[in-house]
């Protein structure tokens, strides 16, 4: 095998829990949403029936982040679509803030372009007052809206508004796990990472299953930690780690509308200072590029209808963004996609997404000296492919020890369909024409991820 790999930042954690006992996931979740000093968790839920569509019943879960005092570190990374949703309009506009105290996120409804009659915006901002009096904090502008779901449809603002004094009631210091599930949509199970440095804590939790390639993060994903990392600093460093984690991932190639990533410092715990501060904030981002990268790899293996993990390394390209521009084109070329998700060895497929990338982002380039592995095994080189039926054979097996069950038949744990196993189909794209190299993380393409969309509504 090539190595391993992109996916190989979770799989140490996660593969020596998973293989252990029946219960690993579950035990490795728990060891580690331990949260920071400084922060809360709550979480509630209600019924509601859609504005859009009365008949149908649905749930919205509430989760509320709060720190005990008001924090002047944060910084935020949102998506670039060019139709965000409410949430992302309210939290760029509080990025100009002195302070923040809490971060409020519903599922179900994600709140874009709703047709509500006081606007959208309007309804984020509404909720957010509506907490802050909950929680005494006297101003809505020291809250952070979120909201994940059906695009279009607009928030129940009432019932909303009356869960919320239960949410602030249901606060609690010790987990982060309640939060890593109540902001679950087609998740099939929660995502959470923790890493401690320097005498403090991280914890980051996110969401995402489908709608997964980020121009800026994620879905929605929290990180929390109790260190007093600068505010600038912090600005700094959180979209330099979203670009090599979160950045590097795709599902089906789909930017949602309401994509965020924020960090939030409570600074209980010091930061080194004088000579040795430069060094500590290094191993701060470190740590927090290892517990995103993990988190990133947690969303692409909880796709929806994922059967097989993508890794693509790109190596020997002129620029980094080159390199991540064709890795991601392997990942999202939805022939390669199909034919993995059959165990199909159909090569033929990654070598011609290749070149239709290459031909745009390096139109002049020559390469002539371009070679293609999969598994550690050359396919191609030389302007040839190396093919013969011991190589297709053996790619077939290697397809098929990497392959997942159905989350539905999968044996779950407290109702979650962990995956057995860390695996991935590695294919390293040597493009012989530069330095720079990337590596991007993606899915196969399956009848449920159709099934799963056709009916996401319902």
């Amino acid at each position: 095998r090539i190595g391993m790999g992109f996916a190989g930042f979770a799989a140490l954690s996660l593969a020596l829990a998973s293989e252990g006992s029946a219960g690993g996931h579950m035990s490795r979740l728990r060891a580690e949403s331990k949260l920071p000093r400084g922060f809360s968790i709550g979480t509630t839920g209600f019924g509601f029936a859609p504005a859009e569509k009365p008949s149908m019943k649905a749930k919205m879960n509430l989760t509320l982040i709060a720190l005990d005092r008001p924090t002047d570190s944060f910084a935020a990374v949102f998506t670039r679509n060019a139709f965000p949703g409410a949430p992302v309009i309210v939290g760029k506009s509080r990025m100009s803030a002195e302070r923040i105290q809490a971060v409020v996120v519903n599922n179900k409804i994600s709140n874009v372009c709703a047709g509500s009659p006081n606007g959208p915006v309007a309804d984020s901002e509404r909720v957010c007052a509506e907490l802050a009096t909950a929680l005494g904090l006297g101003a809505a502008e020291l809250v952070l809206p979120c909201s994940t779901g059906i695009i279009g449809w607009r928030l129940p603002v009432g019932e909303m508004c009356a869960a919320l004094p239960a949410l602030a009631a249901a606060r609690q210091s010790e987990s982060a796990l309640p939060a890593a599930t109540g902001i679950m949509t087609t998740d099939a199970y929660p995502k959470l990472r923790a890493e401690e440095v320097l005498g403090g804590r991280i914890v980051a939790f996110a969401k995402g299953a489908g709608m997964i390639e980020p121009n800026m993060a994620t879905m929605l994903a929290y990180v929390l930690t109790d260190l007093a990392v600068p505010r600038a600093a912090l600005r700094e460093m959180l979209p330099r780690v979203a670009a090599v984690s979160f950045n590097c991932i795709s599902v089906d190639g789909d930017q949602s509308t309401s994509d965020t990533l924020i960090a939030l410092a409570s600074g209980k715990v010091p930061m080194p200072t004088g000579a040795a501060a430069e060094a500590a904030l290094a191993e701060v981002e470190a740590a927090l590029t290892r517990v995103c990268t993990a988190l990133a790899t947690d969303i692409v293996r909880n796709g929806e209808g994922v059967r097989h993990i993508i890794d693509v390394t790109v190596t020997g390209a002129p620029t980094a963004a080159a390199a991540r521009a064709i890795g991601k084109a392997v990942v999202n070329s939805n022939l390669f996609k199909c034919a993995v998700a059959g165990n199909d060895p159909n090569v033929g497929r990654i070598l011609a997404a290749v070149g239709s990338c290459a031909g745009v982002v390096i139109p002049d380039a020559k390469l002539d000296n371009a070679k293609v592995s999969m598994g550690g095994r050359v396919l191609f080189a030389d302007g040839r492919f190396q093919l013969d039926g011991d190589t297709e054979d053996a790619l077939y097996a290697y397809f098929k020890q990497a392959e997942m069950p159905k989350h539905a038949d999968t044996v779950g744990e407290e109702g979650f369909p962990f995956p057995p196993h860390e695996r991935a189909v590695e294919i390293l794209v040597e493009l012989g024409v530069g330095s720079e190299s990337a590596r991007v993380l993606g899915a196969d393409l399956t009848g449920e991820y159709v099934e799963i969309n056709a009916d996401y509504r319902s």
